[in-house]
């Protein structure tokens, strides 16, 4: 998104609205209400407590004026009692705050969680990032910019509460002593919002880029201690540091922009902040000196301008904090509005549906993800009973990667259709297995089986596997591990068939086995799927030998293909 296009606008204010909307109608937004309610009560009892502030310090001052001894001591009582509960209504203020703040980002951040995590969500929102570089880091977004989010909401809808109840509570006080005083006021406050706002806006699209690129940077440092080994054994050191000093070089001329609006914006706010203390004596001090008012109507006057200006320069003093905040709105927006397009495919000729025992695929064309778009494999029509081990391969890996993605339902550039025998009956083993952070138990068993397969299961694949020792390395089947340092890429791809073997799906499709495992590592494994009756087919490069397999699947990755029978069809 550009930074022009990020702006204080009718789009950013629908975007709110909606998410507010959503809070109330969700299972939480009767707790929420209420919490909220109670920091309404608790603001008004600190607008009140303000007020009886401002005339026991009237009096308190007038009492030393008056060299009144008697009534010093009494107010100064009255004082530190008014101070007292305004400091414990004032914690309770700030801690019921920070619950109904916390309340909301839990709910916010399950509920973006869940839409990103919606299959195959995840998955196209960063494959269209890939494709034009919308929604740039979809992670920080959630994990960042909801707490700020919520957070900086709650804190701006106070804000402006107090900022009413103040009008309300000083312009009263203001205009008893001075009407002057409140025109002064009301005039010099919108004066000041008027120019910060056109002296400041451009940092809301600052704002919004920086959040990205401080994210890219850190990722970047993630990514070298994600892969320090492979950049320490290809000396790629100099190639990361470049990568990682240019992007922080872009998070610096960024951050400059701000400064350089900051500086010019603070050279007016701290002019507009100093006048503060002198207007009000300006104005209420002649008084006094005419005999028109008390001493200590000059003291409640400047009390009462400070919170009567405060209130209506609310875009003065917190102009930097909108500026982030309507960046903020703007990125969770458009994270929304992206996962709401992921979630809904692509106008796409490919069908997919559940049809027996077979895998098939009938006039299939599937294209590149390119502007150009070229065909791969074009009008593609075979059926693959169980039983039958086929071999795709071919000199293009694009087609190959194309054919596995649509067999998944993860390819959507082409038409045709593809009959398979149901998710559940299929398992996917990808070039690069996934062993995510977790127990060796949550890895070997698919979501929902933990408590379903028992140990003596899983410890008879993992021996057949010659795995067995894996569980003394791991600690046991239920103790955390980061499976990407402990064990090698081949051992991984290992551990990615112990849990195809335990879940006995009817169709196994591999891709590319050699990246990872050796010829005779792969011909026991492929043996092994055959003993188990696993169908299964093997996206392999051209070369790969043919004695383990029933047919072979050439795709040429410009369109034509052809189906070779090693043994004949069973009759």
């Amino acid at each position: 998104m550009n930074d022009n296009e990020v702006i204080l606008d009718r789009r950013t204010w629908d975007r709110f609205v909606t998410v507010v909307k959503n809070l109330k109608s969700s299972g939480i937004g009767r707790q929420a209400a209420l919490m909220f309610g109670l920091l309404f009560l608790l603001l008004l009892g600190v607008n009140g407590l303000n007020v009886l502030s401002s005339y026991v310090g009237r009096d308190f001052m007038t009492a030393i004026e008056h060299r009144d001894t008697q009534d010093f001591v009494a107010q100064a009582f009255v004082y530190v009692g008014v101070f007292a509960l305004a400091t414990a209504v004032a914690v309770l203020y700030r801690y019921t705050e920070e619950r109904l703040g916390l309340l909301w980002r839990e709910w916010l951040t399950r509920r973006l969680v869940g839409f990103y995590l919606e299959h195959p969500t995840y998955y196209r929102l960063n494959d269209r990032l890939a494709e034009n570089g919308e929604v740039h880091n979809p992670d920080q977004r959630i994990a960042e910019d909801v707490k700020a989010f919520t957070t900086t909401t709650l804190s701006f809808a106070l804000m402006l509460l107090n900022s009413a109840f103040t009008v309300l509570a000083f312009s009263g006080v203001m205009w008893s002593i001075s009407p002057v005083l409140f025109a002064v006021t009301v005039l010099y406050s919108l004066f000041g919002s008027y120019m910060t706002f056109v002296l400041g806006r451009p940092l809301v699209g600052f704002n919004y880029a920086q959040f990205d690129k401080e994210a890219t940077f850190r990722s970047d440092l993630i990514h070298v201690r994600e892969n320090a080994e492979s950049i320490a054994i290809l000396r790629r050191e100099g190639r990361v540091k470049g990568r990682i000093l240019r992007h922080f070089d872009e998070v610096v001329a960024n951050f400059r922009k701000i400064i350089t609006i900051n500086r010019n914006l603070g050279f007016f706010t701290t002019g507009y902040n100093s006048m503060v203390q002198i207007i009000p004596a300006l104005v209420v001090a002649p008084m006094f000196m005419r005999g028109e008012a008390e001493f200590g109507v000059i003291t409640q006057a400047a009390m009462a301008f400070a919170h009567l200006l405060g209130a209506f320069s609310l875009v003065v003093t917190q102009f930097q904090s909108i500026s982030s905040f309507a960046a903020v709105i703007a990125r969770l927006g458009a994270l929304a509005e992206a996962m709401e397009q992921a979630r809904t495919p692509r106008l796409c000729a490919i069908e997919t549906h559940a049809d027996g025992g077979h895998l098939g695929y009938e006039h299939l064309t599937l294209r590149a993800q390119n502007n150009h778009g070229h065909v791969l494999v074009e009008d593609l029509s075979i059926d693959i009973p169980e039983g039958r081990r086929v071999l795709v391969t071919g000199p293009d890996h694009g087609a190959s990667v194309a054919l596995f993605r649509a067999t998944g339902g993860l390819w959507d550039l082409g038409a045709g259709c593809v009959a398979h025998p149901g998710l559940d009956q299929m398992m996917f083993l990808p070039e690069r297995p996934y062993l995510p952070p977790g127990t060796l138990r949550e890895s070997l068993l698919r979501t929902g089986q933990e408590h379903a397969v028992d140990d003596r299961q899983i410890m008879a694949v993992l021996e057949a596997l010659r795995l067995e020792a894996l569980v003394e390395r791991a600690g046991g089947l239920d103790v955390e591990q980061q499976w990407g340092s402990l064990l090698s890429l081949a051992e991984q791809q290992w551990v990615a068939f112990a849990r195809l073997f335990i879940a006995a799906p009817r169709f196994a499709l591999l891709d590319r086995l050699g990246s990872a495992l050796d010829a005779e590592q792969i011909a026991r494994l492929l043996a092994m799927l055959d003993e188990r009756g696993i169908t299964y087919l093997h996206f392999a490069p051209p070369g790969e030998p043919r004695q383990a397999y029933d047919a072979v699947l050439e795709l040429s990755g410009t369109g034509p293909w052809t189906w070779t029978l090693l043994r004949p069809e069973p009759s």
